[in-house]
């Protein structure tokens, strides 16, 4: 050390401070003051240059392995179940279909089968017009042989599309399109029910006053078939109707504007007149990136409130899937980056449905037949309770797309 101890001063120096440090291992110093105007601290060799300092014997090593832990799933208890509907009536149930298809039921969230296993798979129900009507070119190239005949759409659908179910939208009775009566519609549906023989949806034209009255008249001619009839809303005169509809064993949906209040609102002036085994909720469906984030919360919402012990929400629903062809950006011609759009359509419609899929959706109202394979595809396999293969996943980092 170049610091030494003035002969004058009762202080020590550096090198004795340090002796002592290593000879006592704790130093304390009280009233301690340092001065100096040139100090120089040298140690050579490092801290193991210290008298007296040892290195530690062993230097830890790093972990072989990581520690061994068992995963295991939390399992939630809850309080209530979705209630469960049949659509389709066969012939030993009074109706003509050759098979009915039950959905909700569910008593956990959406595919939460380490808490319970799927009961119902959810269904597609394919869209099918009693007239012409515009469609994106990129659904009109799959169907334009048999648009303006409902029975020959509807057989397409199933037979070639996969259809679980036929949704007949009754647009003809529209004051602002052709006007036509509720009873003249009966000969459409018959000649529908002669074609498939899957469950079907009656779908009205948005109008309160003549879907009333088509109503009416299908519950009254068609009596134990089954069918849903959509929609029933909160500015319709619900008391004949719903009589009828439960009269002549049909279920209806009740269709609120994502609001859950209205939705609890109209469902308990449906309990009047039917059981919940009678209702399918519509929350209102906002396609991609025109709102489905709030879709999925609205519907997930109603999903766990039901489940958590809300009766007036434990309903099965539906989706308005056909919806996401709303969205200009799903038809619209755009930059080559975008295109082609008879694939970037169908990729619009799977995705709002597969999102809301994951919410509790037990019912997609659909129209392209590639969407539909897509969104089938995926419940058929999460709902096979097999494992998955990761060997089939582990080089998607350098996939090339």
């Amino acid at each position: 050390m170049a610091a030494k101890k003035d002969s004058k001063d009762s202080g020590i120096d550096v090198t004795e401070l340090l002796e002592l440090i290593t000879k006592l291992q704790n130093l304390e110093l009280h009233d301690f003051q340092l001065e100096a105007k040139n100090l120089e601290l040298r140690v050579d060799g490092g801290v193991a240059s210290i008298p007296g300092f040892k290195l530690p014997s062993a230097i830890p090593t790093k972990p072989a392995a990581l520690l061994q832990q068992t995963f295991t799933s939390p399992i939630e208890n809850y309080s209530s179940s979705i209630a469960e509907v049949k659509l389709g009536a066969t012939k030993s149930e009074g109706g003509t279909r050759g098979r009915s298809i039950t959905i909700g039921g569910e008593k956990a969230p959406a595919f939460y089968t380490f808490e319970s296993p799927v009961i119902h798979k959810p269904v597609v129900t394919l869209d099918v017009f009693d007239m012409e009507v515009p469609l994106s070119k990129a659904v009109k190239m799959h169907v334009k042989e048999v648009m303006g005949d409902p029975a020959a759409w509807a057989k397409l659908a199933v037979e070639k599309f996969g259809a679980d179910m036929v949704t007949i939208h009754l647009i003809s009775i529209d004051p602002l399109l052709k006007d036509a009566s509720a009873k003249s519609t009966l000969t459409t549906i018959e000649n529908v029910m002669q074609a498939v023989d899957v469950p079907l949806v009656i779908g009205g034209c948005g109008d309160p006053e003549k879907d009333t009255a088509l109503f009416e008249e299908v519950s009254k001619a068609f009596p134990g078939e089954r069918f849903l009839l959509s929609s029933f809303t909160r500015d319709m005169n619900l008391e004949n109707i719903a009589k009828l509809a439960k009269e002549n064993n049909h279920a209806v949906l009740s269709f609120t504007p994502m609001d859950l209040n209205m939705a609890r609102e109209l469902n308990r002036k449906l309990y009047d007149y039917l059981g919940k085994e009678d209702i399918v909720m519509d929350l209102s469906t906002a396609a991609l990136g025109y709102g489905l984030d709030y879709a999925f919360t609205n519907m997930e919402r109603a999903r766990l409130s039901g489940l958590l012990g809300d009766g007036e929400l434990a309903h099965p629903m539906s989706s308005g899937t056909t919806n996401a062809w709303a969205a200009r950006e799903a038809w619209l011609k755009m930059e080559d980056k975008w295109e082609p759009r008879e694939l970037r359509g169908p990729l619009w419609e799977v995705t709002t449905a597969l999102t809301l899929l994951l919410s509790g959706v037990d019912m997609f109202m659909m129209i392209h037949p590639a969407a539909v394979k897509t969104l089938k595809d995926v419940i058929n396999n999460l709902s096979s309770g097999k494992k998955a293969d990761p060997s089939k996943y582990v080089d998607w980092v350098s996939a090339k797309i």
